[in-house]
């Protein structure tokens, strides 16, 4: 076995869906933390949510770069999530979701604000 291996394995499973669904569940469990901070009923849960979102944050932000890095997802997409997201993860959910539509074709002129395409 090279010593490559334990890399390629990775970037085997490292695919943009499956960043996105990462970002969808890291996003719940944010917002599930916000909402332990005014419902009572989630207060006995806000510490481990808080240490989920944080180590949650850390994992997405490593596995973000190793995508950039392989051109899974484009710049912009990595400095969202990575930057962006210790404070707000849903900016990166919404750059995932920006990101899906522009590559099914939904979206034209993604990077110049244009709108949206209807053919």
């Amino acid at each position: 076995m090279s010593a490559d291996a334990p890399e390629s394995a990775l970037f085997g499973v490292l695919t943009f869906r499956r960043l996105e669904a990462l970002s969808f569940l890291h996003s719940a469990v944010y917002l599930t933390l916000l909402l332990s901070l005014v419902v009572p009923a989630l207060e006995p849960a806000k510490t481990t949510l808080g240490w989920i979102h944080g180590i949650g944050w850390i994992v997405m932000s490593l596995l973000v770069l190793a995508a950039y890095r392989r051109r899974i997802v484009p710049f912009a997409l990595a400095v969202l999530v990575c930057v962006v997201g210790g404070v707000g993860p849903f900016a990166g959910t919404a750059g995932f979701i920006w990101e899906s539509r522009r590559r099914s074709g939904d979206i034209v002129g993604a990077a110049h604000g244009f709108g949206r395409h209807d053919g």
